[in-house]
């Protein structure tokens, strides 16, 4: 007589017949990439946590040149960051998930407007960690209740290097700007991942299709790659203006234009988002305020108008200080002499940072 699968379509071997089969680790990772998907994310794919050996060498690489700048954290717990089999040596896997934020505009559109500040397209409504790691703990769960393990969830906050891993389980390639990049996807979207005790079929590594375009490279307003597939965080905006916490350098301070809060502008070089697909999560839409708001609107937040206007937002996170000293030096940018009357209560700021961006924009401004 045969046998019909439980509720949820698995059936589990027959104790009485000494020659079953193992269970079915294809169709077990078929199950969980449907589910990732029914979850939102637009992609799943499969590696080892050892699938990235080279990384340990790359990156104590970069810290020695000190191309981290700021960031200790990159050369603390080194072993782990360089070795994800390391981090968890019970893992067995780990599952890659892609989470399109593709805008809806042009990102590029404000860097025309003098008067107005730049913030990347990841930072324009909700915080994304909150987000997505909330979704890895769903598919996480059901895992659990599906197949048992165990599990632990990643998303951009522990010594874990997400780009290289989502090229080894199939997600895409690292791109000659360092971030990661997909046929599929173009290279807006984030990364998460769930290490599993679950022995899972991996996937093919990603194939770098970049070819000869330096599209990205080319679009760099500081010059931060010294070379294709090489990073300079130190002349990175991105590091810059969220990282970075003291004074920029007078001429980086310069290249900055209106960027107040990341940078976008490799990202929306790269002729492969032709083919992106667009956000699935309506948490990330554009807040219509912080497409393209206006400087003069941002120089006046005091630190409860800052929390208050960044509340959920990744933004808060880097306080109202350097949020203002980045401002400032947009300010100092705009070439617009009308800023100068509300530049004069920033020249006395207790925050010394902020007072050198103060005086600096005047300085520009005065001279125009």
């Amino acid at each position: 007589m045969s046998r019909k699968p439980p509720q949820g379509g698995r059936l589990p071997p027959d104790p009485g017949k000494p020659g079953s089969p193992p269970e079915d680790i294809s169709g077990k990772k078929i199950e969980i990439v449907a589910q990732a998907e029914a979850e939102g994310f637009a992609m799943a794919r499969i590696c080892r946590p050892d699938a990235v050996p080279e990384i340990a060498a790359r990156l104590e690489q970069f810290v020695a040149e000190g191309r981290h700048g700021d960031m200790a954290w990159m050369g603390e717990r080194m072993h782990w960051r360089g070795n994800p089999a390391a981090l968890w040596p019970e893992a067995k896997s780990v599952i890659m998930l892609a989470e399109p934020y593709t805008p809806s505009h042009d990102p590029m559109e404000v860097i025309g407007q003098p008067d107005r500040a730049a913030i990347s397209v990841y930072a324009q409504n909700r915080d994304y960690h909150d987000i997505v790691k909330k979704r890895l703990k769903r598919v996480g769960r059901w895992m659990i209740d599906h197949f048992g393990g165990e599990i632990k969830v990643f998303v951009d906050t522990a010594p874990v290097m997400e780009k290289p891993l989502g090229a080894a389980a199939g997600l895409g390639w690292q791109g000659k700007h360092t971030n990661l990049l997909s046929r599929e996807l173009g290279n807006w979207f984030f990364l998460g991942a769930i290490f599993t005790t679950l022995e899972l079929p991996v996937d093919e590594p990603g194939r770098e299709n970049c070819g000869s375009c330096t599209s990205c490279l080319d679009a760099c307003p500081t010059d931060a790659f010294p070379a294709p597939f090489q990073l300079d965080a130190r002349r990175c905006i991105s590091y810059l203006t969220i990282e970075h916490k003291g004074p920029m350098s007078e001429e980086l301070r310069s290249k900055l234009g209106n960027r107040i809060y990341g940078c976008d502008d490799c990202l929306a070089a790269c002729p492969w988002n032709k083919f992106a697909e667009g956000a699935h999560e309506m948490r990330y839409a554009a807040r219509e305020d912080l497409v393209a708001p206006k400087l003069a609107e941002l120089m006046g937040l005091d630190d409860a108008g800052f929390r208050e206007k960044f509340s959920g937002s990744p933004i808060k996170r880097i306080g109202r200080d350097r949020f203002l000293r980045n401002v400032l030096y947009a300010v100092g940018n705009s070439a617009d002499s009308a800023f100068l009357p509300a530049l004069e209560p920033h020249l006395a700021d207790p925050d010394p940072v902020v007072a050198d961006a103060a005086r600096w924009a005047k300085s520009r401004l005065q001279a125009v």
